[in-house]
């Protein structure tokens, strides 16, 4: 468990430990190379960087959002973003939206991934957040598995329209 939540922190792996800190606008590149580098995101992502920056720049400037980066050695090793959602269901509650999750191929089976999601749940719980959800394609089996090793459970059936 993670005891210090503010950013930023300081994960733990094996083979020494990465910080976790907010994004910046210099990290766009190397988090749109993880985006990419993805089973599915390698046939969606990429190409020129003008789109996601106005996207880094509006997630940025949103109180309910946090893009964080996880970097090991200088060099960005992982993102997440969470978001932060208000809402009049479960008496009010406020849910925390886990999206994005991306571990660079040299430092997966570290626990990067495990100790950043972690470090989102326990974020979102210091935050007051009733739960933690997110979404993960079906075809992402392994990813699937990881996330119910963490304890998430696949208790509804996600929906999309494509626009």
């Amino acid at each position: 468990m993670l005891t210090r939540m503010a950013l930023p922190a300081e994960l733990p792996v094996e083979g020494g430990a990465v910080i976790l800190r907010r994004a910046t606008e210099a990290d766009v590149p190397a988090i749109v190379g993880l985006l990419a580098a993805d089973q599915l995101g390698a046939t969606r992502e990429g190409g020129d960087l003008a789109p996601y920056l106005d996207a880094f720049a509006a997630v940025d400037a949103d109180p309910a959002q946090l893009l964080v980066v996880a970097t090991a050695r200088g060099e960005v090793a992982g993102t997440l973003q969470l978001t932060f959602i208000p809402g009049l269901a479960r008496r009010g509650a406020v849910r925390a939206q886990i999206e994005a999750v991306r571990v660079g191929a040299a430092h997966r089976a570290a626990g990067l991934g495990t100790a950043m999601v972690g470090w989102a749940v326990a974020e979102a719980r210091r935050r007051g957040c009733a739960l933690v959800q997110l979404t993960t394609d079906k075809r992402r089996t392994r990813a699937r598995r990881f996330y119910e090793r963490l304890g998430f459970t696949a208790s509804y059936e996600g929906m999309k329209l494509f626009l």
